[in-house]
């Protein structure tokens, strides 16, 4: 496994939408093992292809306490079942040191493929409704600063900015 390099806003390449995966290969499990260690090693709880450079559409997730349930979601696709929304902290390993509240529907439906290609459906409410929302955002090139006021993401960006300087 190797570890990749995350993308940080405000980097253009975290812009482009990700394509389809056509065949859940030995590359794209390599891809998903690679992004799992990475996701550890930053310790986050959720990872889009897109923030590691590589445009397909495919998420990688473990938000249990023990960090022992990872999850793979390869081209996925939610269905709101409940329209109601509910504001979240959310933070990015690509907007390191940030959180704000985004407002996200509550309960969705997720389908997607596994890391051996099989086509599942997935409930999800609460964190798990939340987290694979923000990652599909990120294949679709959206991040979450995306839903803060120009005011807000213009400091996030200049903060950012003057930390790697």
């Amino acid at each position: 496994m190797a570890r990749l390099n995350i993308l940080e806003y405000p980097h253009p390449r975290l812009r482009i939408k990700a394509e389809p995966v056509a065949v859940v290969d030995e590359q794209i499990v390599q891809l998903v093992d690679d992004m799992f260690e990475t996701m550890e090693a930053a310790q986050g709880i959720g990872l889009a292809a897109s923030q590691v450079d590589v445009q397909k559409r495919v998420i990688v997730m473990d938000i249990s306490e023990q960090r022992d349930e990872p999850r793979v979601y390869i081209n996925p696709e939610i269905e709101v079942l409940e329209p109601d929304t509910i504001p979240y902290e959310e933070g990015c390993l690509s907007v390191p040191g940030f959180y704000e509240a985004v407002d996200r529907p509550s309960h969705v439906m997720i389908r997607a493929l596994d890391r051996e290609g099989n086509a599942f459906e997935e409930e999800a409410k609460g964190l798990l409704a939340v987290c694979i929302q923000h990652e599909i955002d990120h294949l679709e090139g959206k991040l979450f600063v995306d839903y803060l006021s120009p005011l807000k993401r213009d400091r996030i960006r200049k903060k950012l900015k003057k930390q790697r300087a």
